[in-house]
């Protein structure tokens, strides 16, 4: 029985810094908003302007250190993290959210297509998860959170090269999982459903696709933003400290269906 008359909030994250990739809009967004409203800092990382996160991030009372980086390479990845230490003293908790998403038939689909989302999609995130690991391990604690899709799970059409970087982001979560939990972190992965983002654009756009996705969905609408929020918070905090490996879906029912 806890006799503490005042316990810590097993959700809060006050005095933590959290590095979130792809901040500037969509998911990346939601979940740095969600994260500062728990009460982190956020180190914020995207390839264009921030200013609308960093203004309502500050809105919230927290700090943020905006970043602008592209992630199409591994170039920026050690100069991200001294920085975020450097500013910020830490990073507590890593959100690699930052993806890319390119459509073809497979028949068609082109080299530069297929490398440009295995870089962004998984490459850059395994690395950005070393680089920030070798700190969390030393310290013993930590928390980090991949970004996978429901295509961790599923084929997909039209999208070899994402379904291959989310998959293979699911794995990478397992084997982190495996190698680190014992050293104090956690690494696991949210797997949102069918989200009004910019990746989601064209088949929003196409009634008859739109029509068959929202018919498989038993909550009836696609996914907005801020539903991921909520998991990015219980995946971040004390709460999920015996969570290890799990790539939870935020998908409104899709994958019950």
């Amino acid at each position: 029985m806890n006799t503490d008359p005042h316990p810590r909030d097993p959700f809060g994250l006050d005095g933590t810094v959290a590095l979130v990739t792809g901040a500037n809009r969509g998911l990346g967004q939601a979940i740095a908003l969600a994260l500062a409203q728990a009460g982190a800092d956020i180190a914020a990382v995207a390839s264009g302007t921030m200013d609308e996160t960093a203004a309502l991030v500050r809105g919230l009372g927290r700090r943020l250190l905006p970043l602008q980086a592209d992630l199409s390479s591994l170039e920026p990845i050690d100069r991200i993290v001294a920085e975020t230490i450097e500013t910020l003293g830490a990073v507590d908790i890593l959100v690699n959210n930052a993806g890319l998403i390119r459509r073809a038939d497979a028949l068609d689909f082109s080299e530069a297509d297929w490398d440009a989302v295995m870089n962004v999609n998984l490459k850059s995130a395994f690395f950005l998860a070393q680089a920030v690991g070798r700190g969390m391990v030393a310290r013993g604690r930590g928390k980090i959170i991949n970004v996978a899709s429901m295509l961790s799970f599923q084929g997909g059409i039209r999208v070899p090269s994402y379904t291959a970087s989310k998959s293979g982001l699911a794995g990478i979560t397992r084997l982190l999982a495996n190698e680190w939990a014992g050293k104090g972190l956690n690494v696991n992965a949210i797997a949102p459903g069918y989200m009004t983002t910019d990746n989601t654009a064209q088949l929003r756009s196409d009634e008859a696709r739109n029509r068959d996705i929202l018919a498989r969905i038993p909550a009836g609408r696609w996914g907005q933003p801020s539903d991921i929020g909520g998991a990015a918070v219980f995946l971040a905090s004390r709460a999920s400290d015996y969570v290890n490996g799990a790539v939870l879906p935020v998908d409104g029912g899709w994958l019950a269906r």
